[in-house]
């Protein structure tokens, strides 16, 4: 009962204090301040964009920062957050994995990324949507992630429907696997490139488990579910690289009879790559 009194303070009644608690008995508020912390992040830096997105950096007090970001689109108030500080995946498009793997988050310090983005929102809006797409490969931590979303989907929680939940991978197929015993919430693949030998030039993961294996999980997933959900596959387009009019063709026959929604994303340049964005003609 107490613990779900703290959780409506800190989730939706914005509290940052126990003081602040104020039907919680005076004596447990003075209790709980003085053995445990409110918040185990800091906020390192609070990006706002002009379309409306706002980004955080947070430092853990267990070690590490991972970044989260809200995104505002019509009604939807999606956030993607972060499962790992750092990354082991090696994919050479993307930054978080540039420095490697340091460690995995715990459910409580994924948690509070979300807590800490609803923070963003006016007191009458609420997140709609969440997406384990940030720092990390969630399936690489796979029982605190699971732990999380299941927290995530909790009706003393925000209570987000399966369908408003999406585990992102780049394909660890045992663990998608594993999946069906523990969740239902929905997937997206992270893809990248239509065809074996691209994709494991540009994802390492391609060695292990190659693109057949990887849709056969998938499928098997989406089978194991109790409504007719499809998965997301992401399609990251780097210029000169799998942007190509002969890359859309091969990736609409492997796709061809496997049910899902492809979500283009144009890459996004940093400077420690020299990887491109591509033209609008070739997005098109």
């Amino acid at each position: 009962f107490r613990a779900r009194q703290i959780w409506r303070w800190l989730a939706i009644g914005r509290a940052t204090t126990f003081a602040e608690m104020t039907d919680l008995p005076a004596r447990l508020r003075d209790q709980l301040d003085e053995s445990i912390p409110v918040w185990a992040t800091r906020v390192v830096s609070h990006q706002q964009s002009e379309d409306g997105s706002e980004k955080l950096l947070l430092e853990f007090s267990s070690g590490g920062q991972a970044e989260c970001v809200l995104l505002r689109d019509g009604d939807r108030r999606t956030i993607c957050v972060s499962s790992q500080v750092g990354c082991a995946m090696g994919c050479v498009f993307c930054a978080s994995g540039l420095d490697g793997i340091d460690r995995d988050l715990d459910a409580g310090e994924i948690i509070e990324q979300m807590v800490r983005l609803q923070h963003c929102l006016p007191a009458e809006e609420r997140i709609s949507h969440i997406v384990m797409m940030g720092m990390g490969e969630p399936l690489l931590n796979f029982d605190n992630v699971m732990e999380a979303v299941n927290i995530m989907m909790e009706d003393c929680a925000y209570g987000l429907s399966k369908r408003k939940v999406t585990i992102s991978t780049s394909g660890v197929v045992p663990a998608i696997d594993r999946l069906k015993d523990f969740t239902d919430a929905s997937l997206a693949v992270s893809l990248h490139a239509p065809n074996d030998e691209l994709r494991s030039q540009i994802m390492p993961i391609n060695n292990k488990y190659p693109i057949s294996e990887l849709l056969r999980s998938v499928q098997g997933y989406m089978d194991s579910l109790a409504d007719k959900r499809v998965p997301v596959i992401e399609y990251t387009m780097i210029k000169g690289v799998n942007d190509h009019r002969a890359h859309a063709r091969e990736l609409a026959t492997l796709l061809r009879e496997f049910p899902c929604k492809i979500n283009i994303i144009p890459f996004n340049p940093f400077s420690l790559s020299d990887y491109r964005r591509p033209s609008t003609s070739s997005i098109a």
